[in-house]
């Protein structure tokens, strides 16, 4: 929300918040569950009115902002541990765009992996053409608890640690998952099967 000269010790200057930066746009607040609950009050009220003040300011400023909010958490079982506003979420939660795990769509893997690899190369100015086939092999197989950052980070240690022009399975240093991804040709006909129903009804929530 900004904040007034001489709002508290370090504040010397007038300072533009968020909200009257994106007047008339578009805002996107990232880990939404993170907010603290004192803050989620004053959200709250600017997302129903628009109106809000500046630290250190009893002047109330008026704005229009879209809002974009993202998390990994299941907001629903913050607002049961008491960790998150019931009428903030339902405020937020006009359009819901659900994102399936990283280990539900693993055909995503490698054009994701590639970009990360172009990225990171680029910017610790490396030559490097790929995975070899070992590696992208264990990029696919993986669980990815961390979904699509950790992926990032573990190619960009590969990109650090990949002494020939292409990423081997050693440069990525994956931990093995605790659940352990089983390996389809390794199953049964009928294990395979509820392999894939399980998945299927944990995408598209049951």
């Amino acid at each position: 929300f900004g904040h007034v000269r001489g709002a508290y010790t370090d504040a010397k200057v007038d300072r533009i918040g968020r909200f009257e930066l994106a007047d008339g746009g578009t805002l996107f607040l990232d880990e939404i569950a993170n907010v603290g609950m004192a803050q989620q009050v004053k959200l709250l009220r600017v997302l129903e009115t628009g109106e809000f003040e500046r630290v250190g300011s009893s002047r109330t400023r008026k704005v229009n902002v879209r809002v974009i909010s993202a998390t990994n958490a299941e907001l629903f079982e913050e607002v049961t541990a008491g960790r998150f506003r019931q009428d903030l979420l339902f405020r937020l939660n006009t359009v819901e765009v659900r994102v399936p795990p990283l280990r539900d769509r693993r055909e995503d893997i490698p054009s994701l992996a590639a970009h990360f690899l172009r990225q990171h190369a680029s910017h610790y100015r490396k030559r490097l053409s790929g995975f070899d086939a070992a590696a992208l092999q264990a990029l696919v197989e993986h669980n990815w608890p961390g979904n699509v950052r950790e992926l990032d980070h573990a190619v960009e240690r590969g990109v650090l640690m990949a002494q020939g022009p292409t990423l081997r399975q050693g440069d990525l240093s994956l931990k093995p998952s605790r659940e352990g991804a089983a390996r389809i040709e390794d199953m049964s006909l009928e294990d395979v099967e509820a392999f894939l129903i399980r998945k299927a009804m944990a995408r598209y929530d049951g």
